[in-house]
């Protein structure tokens, strides 16, 4: 289904974005790698807007066209009282305006049947204190994600997913780490990359504009004071 097509993965060089280069390329694909960390095809910072065109015209001068983009890159997790002016915005020129610039660049250079995938995080919907710049570019990712389907209807799907709890070593949990969550266990890269590939494919034809969110259930399952031992007390969660 993939021999031979070109993916573009932005923060592939380890975790969950390694995970999906590794499945493509079981799958015969070509992957187009751009990290801050060293890697096989390019290594720049997504917050530099030169970067990222280099990167472009480099893909299109090796190949001539893009099959699938996936924006998975980490963007900077500071919250409130210690996150500055700069790191802010840094957070959201990787995690919002680098998916956006690329979907730009490439637009032209896609192949019939196209796809983008960008990767939030069930923190779109829910979060954890001091985590305001990962959080908000989270947000903004989503809601990237259907403009996108919309300006780019007819000519590239684009779908979105938010991971939960993936533990990038492949750890298996037991007790509570794992029981708290309504699937009973923790996830693992492949989760995210599996799906990603289906989304990328025929089988999801009809699909765009979507947002998935593989967090074992975490997000629908509501929890109260005393519900499976758990108990707030003076304002700590216990």
């Amino acid at each position: 289904m993939f021999k031979n097509k070109i993916a573009v993965v932005t923060g592939g060089a380890k975790g969950i974005g390694k995970a999906i280069g590794e499945q493509f390329r079981k799958e015969e694909a070509q992957v187009c790698v751009i990290d801050l960390l060293p890697n096989d095809y390019f290594q720049g910072d997504l917050a530099d807007q030169a970067m990222l065109e280099q990167f472009a015209h480099k893909v299109i001068a090796d190949y001539g066209h893009i099959d699938y983009l996936i924006n998975n890159a980490l963007p900077l997790m500071k919250g409130i009282d210690q996150c500055s002016y700069d790191e802010f915005n840094y957070a959201l020129r990787v995690g919002v305006t680098a998916p956006f610039y690329l979907a730009k660049l490439f637009a032209p250079h896609f192949a019939p049947g196209g796809a983008i995938v960008n990767i939030s995080s069930s923190r779109d919907r829910m979060s954890q204190p001091q985590t305001e710049s990962y959080t908000a570019a989270k947000g903004g990712i989503s809601a990237l994600t259907h403009a996108l389907a919309v300006s780019l209807s007819g000519k590239v799907r684009v779908n979105s997913i938010s991971p939960g709890w993936i533990d990038t070593d492949y750890t298996v949990y037991d007790g509570p780490d794992a029981i708290q969550q309504p699937a009973g266990r923790v996830g693992n890269p492949l989760d995210i990359a599996n799906m990603v590939l289906y989304l990328c494919s025929d089988k999801a034809g009809f699909i765009t504009g979507e947002n998935i969110c593989i967090d074992g259930g975490m997000t629908r399952q509501m929890i109260y004071h005393n519900d499976f031992g758990w108990k707030l007390q003076g304002g700590n969660h216990l």
